[in-house]
């Protein structure tokens, strides 16, 4: 009833009315933008367009489905044009500095732009439970590893994928959402789960436990005194660096020490600073760096590593610095 009659002030032009209404959803809408396009900005301009849309489109709802799934239906289609529409035009791939040889990669892939996801606007989301139909907890829905593999599927898989494991949405809605037909759903569905890696769900430590906050403070440890050794030592065996949108990726303990020590650290000239944050339900840090006994502490983009057991299993370096402010992160430290 109280729904009812805020969609009915809400049409009538009670913008307070229509913040009532759509309030509750914001953070979860925000959430659900950054898995289908893998930014934080580009989802945060595509909830903005979404409220927006509803705001002008308020007319049309005509109460057949919840206001929450009117709203992802707006959220979702304004991800796919996005995505369609080229709107995220590829970002320039990082390069190293003149004189800098980077080692022999592993593998190289295709560029993708990802940002990682501030825990700090995970807070406050609904407790709601998904619906039945979902198959991943919000935890792993959030993690870098998932958000990654979303980034290789399909606009339309990536859509379905989320809305059905994800938030549990039947596939007659989602049908609906996306004007699809339900075999259609079904279709993308499986096509998506079979492009999604395992994960390790049962051997990660628990977000903010003293097994997590012991393991990452090792770690950031050794990075602050450019201990190469300590570093790879708390490093799985298959263990991957990878460095988005740079197409070089380097796995195992061999690999990525070469690499630590002729690009990380630029044999010993470079040091750096960490300051702790937690992304996608992860540690993370804001990276800070000085070059030749530089007294200021440059910003270098951010670090979230991915623990499994007593072991970090992955490090995911962004170089980009657009995204501190979003972490609360300074440009320079003193």
């Amino acid at each position: 009833m109280v729904t009812d009659q805020l969609v009915s002030r809400a049409m009538a032009g009670d913008d307070e009315a229509f913040r009532a209404l759509v309030e509750p959803h914001r953070r979860e809408l925000h959430v659900h933008c950054y898995r289908i396009l893998g930014s934080v900005q580009d989802a945060e301009d595509v909830l903005q367009e979404t409220l927006v849309a509803a705001w002008r489109g308020l007319s049309g709802y005509e109460g057949r489905a919840s206001v929450r799934a009117w709203l992802y239906r707006i959220a979702t289609n304004r991800c796919l044009n996005a995505l369609r529409d080229g709107q995220r035009r590829p970002k320039p791939v990082p390069t190293f500095a003149a004189g800098v040889l980077a080692p022999e990669p592993t593998r190289t892939v295709d560029p993708i732009w990802l940002q990682p996801f501030p825990d700090a606007l995970l807070e406050g989301l609904p407790d709601a439970a998904p619906g039945p139909e979902a198959r991943y907890e919000r935890r792993e829905a959030i993690s870098l590893a998932f958000v990654t593999a979303m980034q290789s599927l399909p606009p339309r898989q990536r859509a379905v994928l989320v809305l059905r494991d994800v938030l549990g949405f039947r596939a007659a809605e989602v049908a609906d959402m996306l004007n699809l037909t339900e075999d259609a759903v079904t279709s993308a569905l499986k096509r998506a789960r079979a492009g999604l890696p395992d994960t390790d769900r049962d051997r990660t430590p628990l977000p903010g436990s003293a097994q997590e906050r012991a393991l990452a403070g090792r770690f950031a440890d050794a990075v602050e005194r450019g201990d190469v050794e300590a570093m790879v030592a708390l490093l799985t065996e298959d263990a991957w660096l990878t460095m988005p949108p740079a197409p070089m990726q380097y796995q195992g303990v061999a690999a990525i020490a070469v690499f630590m020590r002729d690009v990380g650290f630029r044999q010993g000239t470079r040091r750096y600073r960490l300051l702790p944050t937690a992304a996608n339900g992860q540690p993370a840090y804001g990276c800070y760096i000085s070059d030749y006994e530089d007294p200021v502490w440059h910003a270098h983009g951010m670090l979230v590593v991915t623990l499994v057991g007593d072991r970090v299993s992955a490090m995911t370096r962004f170089i980009d610095n657009s995204v501190l402010p979003y972490f609360a992160l300074p440009r320079t430290m003193h």
